[in-house]
């Protein structure tokens, strides 16, 4: 690689890329959900049990994990979770799985990026009428915003690409497009989609690339719970601290639209059971 092509991967986040791990293996994950034993009652219990997934079958999508947000706390907690994030893509990679870096609104800074481009050129699926699931209220307040500062600033724009410490590398695909993430998932013969990022309330549920829509068009989805956080403020109802308010929105995905794992499932890959 030149020095002038180093230095353009460098400044738009593109990695080198691993050579993969055989595909033929599986993720072992443990699913954990919520259901409800007596309908119309408000008992909920949680159910875990393991469930092997083929590598070659299963997508991670990385949502709105930008370089900076309005919110200052909101921009200091992405930033740990980056960090964190970075060597799980990197192991769940190697296994095989599909990566896709889903920064919204930032598409322009990756216009040149083959990894945007691939995913352009990818014939379009048409999806299926949206399945109708009910689903009832957050069990949070953020119509503030949802922003924890002590001085909360007005709302704009802060974020102009993904955050640096998560890597891109030549295999991923960049897209910001739910029509483009499903027709490749399809393409690919991807069933199942692992979201992480943020924000759980918001974008993580709301984006035409994660939970809601994916999931009423028929793909299995799961949440990473340890690399997701919220847009919460404590001095919102329920008025708890922001990591409760976060685990109650948890909660309410596992009750009423997917499963949630630890990244800690994401590390190994393991033979194919015959």
């Amino acid at each position: 690689m030149t020095a002038s092509l180093l230095a353009s991967s460098v400044s738009s986040g593109i990695a080198d890329d691993p050579k993969p791990e055989s595909s033929n293996g599986v993720l072992r994950l443990i699913p954990r959900t919520r259901v409800q034993p007596f309908k119309g009652s408000d008992l909920w219990e949680v159910v875990a049990v393991r469930k092997d997934i083929p590598a070659r079958e299963t997508a991670i999508i990385i949502c709105d994990m930008w370089d900076k947000h309005w919110c200052g706390m909101a921009t200091e907690r992405c930033d740990a979770i980056a960090k964190k994030m970075g060597p799980i893509i990197d192991a769940a990679r190697s296994h095989g799985v599909q990566i896709i870096h889903a920064p919204s609104d930032c598409m322009d800074f990756y216009k040149d990026a083959p990894q945007r481009k691939r995913i352009q050129e990818v014939a379009k699926v048409q999806p299926p009428k949206p399945l109708v699931i009910a689903e009832p209220k957050l069990p949070i307040d953020d119509s503030d915003g949802g922003c924890d500062d002590v001085e909360p600033a007005k709302t704009y724009k802060a974020w102009s690409r993904q955050h640096a410490a998560i890597p891109i590398a030549d295999p991923d695909v960049i897209s910001d497009k739910g029509d483009e993430v499903y027709s490749l998932l399809k393409q690919k013969g991807i069933k199942n989609l692992i979201i992480m990022g943020v924000h759980t309330n918001m974008c993580v549920l709301g984006r035409s690339f994660t939970i809601r829509q994916m999931t009423r068009w028929g793909m299995r989805c799961v949440l990473v719970r340890d690399l997701t956080d919220s847009m919460y403020n404590p001095k919102k109802a329920p008025y708890v601290s922001h990591e409760q308010g976060t685990e109650l929105v948890v909660q309410h995905i596992e009750k009423y639209w997917c499963p949630t794992i630890l990244s800690s499932d994401l590390k190994e890959l393991h033979p194919s059971p015959r």
